[in-house]
């Protein structure tokens, strides 16, 4: 049973305790560092350096680096002018970080052995309510009692009130969810699969010469799987602020 479980594709996702601290303080006091918290800071840490290390405040010819978040601020700037408007720009150092704390996290996870930190629910779910909390508290106070005209739109016949309510109320608070789960069920999914197959094509090589050399070419089509997921990493974190800028501009102009 054991064995089972450690070789489990599921198994890469599970939270573990890295270090531990335990004291009778308050009946009882438990200080740990997990691999989700570990990776966690290092995302965190894997930004700020590379951003300390394309900064280019200083320096006459920028680096390659700097050249690469130049473009990657001047593309999101774009995206939140058209998105949100140009009056509101001041949300681009909030989309800036989303971005990049998203795109970091799924590209380390592509490490073998490494942890995915946006595979954890706690961690989307955690941000994807966090989003959708700020949106709705920026709404309420820039609308307040005229922010629940979003739930009735323009047009909508009296005796349709009701229902179109109770479904603008359901898709509004899904909200609260639906960024979250899309990008822990896409990561959970990649990763898992490259997992299974990953262990397959081990025990193929390990097997003998002839089946080795056979299992070149499905070895291959799993080199392509992997740079397909770390399009997929570039592509969720792009995703998730694309709908944090469109949830915002919901909350701005109430549509």
């Amino acid at each position: 049973m054991s064995q089972e479980f450690i070789f489990s594709p599921l198994a890469q996702f599970e939270v573990l305790s890295l270090i531990g601290f335990n004291a009778p303080i308050l009946n009882y006091f438990n200080l740990s560092l997990t691999n989700l918290g570990f990776y966690t800071i290092l995302v965190l840490c894997t930004i700020i350096g590379l951003h300390a290390y394309g900064d280019n405040e200083v320096k006459l010819i920028p680096n390659k680096w700097s050249i690469a978040f130049e473009s990657s601020f001047q593309s999101l700037g774009t995206m939140v002018k058209d998105q949100i408007g140009s009056l509101n720009e001041i949300y681009l150092p909030f989309i800036y970080s989303i971005f990049f704390f998203v795109l970091v996290g799924n590209l380390i996870s592509n490490v073998p052995y490494s942890f995915a930190v946006n595979a954890s629910a706690v961690v989307t779910l955690g941000l994807s309510v966090t989003i959708f909390m700020g949106v709705t508290i920026l709404s309420l106070s820039k609308h307040k009692l005229k922010f629940f005209s979003y739930f009735i739109p323009s047009g909508t016949p009296l005796a349709l009130v009701p229902l179109i309510v109770l479904i603008e109320i359901v898709s509004y608070f899904a909200r609260a969810v639906s960024l979250g789960v899309r990008l822990f069920a896409n990561l959970t999914a990649g990763h898992t699969l490259l997992k299974i197959l990953s262990t397959f094509l081990y025990k193929l090589f390990s097997s003998s010469v002839i089946v080795a050399v056979l299992t070149l070419i499905p070895f291959a089509i799993f080199l392509g799987l992997i740079g397909l997921e770390i399009a997929v990493s570039l592509i969720q974190a792009f995703v998730l602020t694309l709908l944090t800028c469109s949830y915002l501009k919901d909350a701005i102009d109430l549509h």
